[in-house]
Order: C-alpha cells, then structure tokens, then sequence
C-alpha cells in the first residue's frame, strides 16, 4: 500500500497495491496493522457503511460532533466520485481549507479523513457504489453539516448546478461561517 499525505494534515489518500493478470485482479483493500501503522495512529474502525446513488447525487458536507466525532476511510466499489474533505479543526493552520480527490473503481484509491472534517462526495459517473469505514457510531444529535455551495469555501464540484441532485436536508445546511462545529 502507498500512502500520502495531502495538504490538509491527517488525512491521506491511500494506493493499494494491485496484482493484476489474465483472469482479473487481485488487492487487499484494508488490513488494520499494516493502516495503522502507515498512518502512525490507531484507528479501530467499528462500523462499515455503503450507498449506491446516480450521476449528480451530492451527499454532504456532513460531519459528527464531540465524542460521536468519526474518522473514515472511504473508497468506491463501482463508478467514480468527487471526494471532499474539509477541515473543520479550529485550532488548525489548514482550517476552512478543503482537498477534493477523484475516487473510482479503476484508480482503487481510498481517502482517510480524521476526525474534525466535514466530508461529501458527488456521483461523476452513471452509477456509484461508495464504501466507507467509521471508527465512531453514528449519533443523530450530534451530526452537523455545511451547505454544498459556501462561497468562503468555493467548491468546484465538476458538474453543472442543474445536473446535482440533494436530499431535502442537504439543502437546508448552513454556511460556513454559521455552521457548529
């Protein structure tokens, strides 16, 4: 597994390493020691979600607060998406600052967020499946969220405004700036 770290600190793109022949390929998508170790943590990841969505689907930015705050380790199993991450540490030099990152079926790359980022992604493709691991249980009361088209943040989400799809929710997130963190 190849790993970097991105510009925002504790959040790295992974590579697996991919053993491919005649009948198809072969990888290790997660192994617990060989993660940690890489990342110098220890992260126990103790749930593992999945969504399918079509082209356009944006989901987030959505995070989880205080002691429900989730690190997550995410990846797509089929399709491609614009992944972003924004750093919502306050005390951080990279605060209000966000890494976007292709993630697909055919680059097989995984995106670790730590704790203290909001987080979305947008479908590119027809369809797609995305997997992600949470070392945190989800807590209703503790979600927050950023509206997808904050202007302090300025995100490109490489489609048109009428080609996104959004959940009812999603749409009544608020701005950066009004946003708890």
């Amino acid at each position: 597994m190849f790993l970097k770290e991105t510009k925002l600190k504790g959040c790295f793109i992974l590579q697996p390493k991919i053993f491919e022949d005649s009948r198809g390929y072969f990888f290790e998508s997660f192994n617990q020691q060989k993660f940690n170790e890489s990342i110098g943590l220890n992260i126990n990841f103790i749930q593992d979600n999945e969504s399918f969505s079509v082209k356009g689907t944006l989901r987030g930015l959505h995070y989880q607060k205080g002691e429900f705050a989730q690190a997550k380790l995410v990846r797509v199993i089929k399709g491609k998406v614009l992944d972003i991450a924004v750093d919502i540490r306050k005390n951080s030099p990279t605060f209000g600052e966000h890494i976007s990152l292709e993630l697909s079926e055919d680059n097989k790359q995984q995106l670790f967020i730590p704790r203290g980022f909001a987080h979305g992604f947008v479908v590119l493709s027809n369809t797609a499946i995305f997997s992600y691991k949470c070392d945190n249980f989800y807590n209703k009361e503790s979600e927050g969220g950023i509206i997808y088209n904050d202007k302090s943040l300025n995100i490109d989400w490489k489609l048109e405004e009428s080609e996104l799809i959004f959940s009812e929710k999603d749409l009544e997130l608020p701005c950066f700036k009004e946003a708890r963190f």
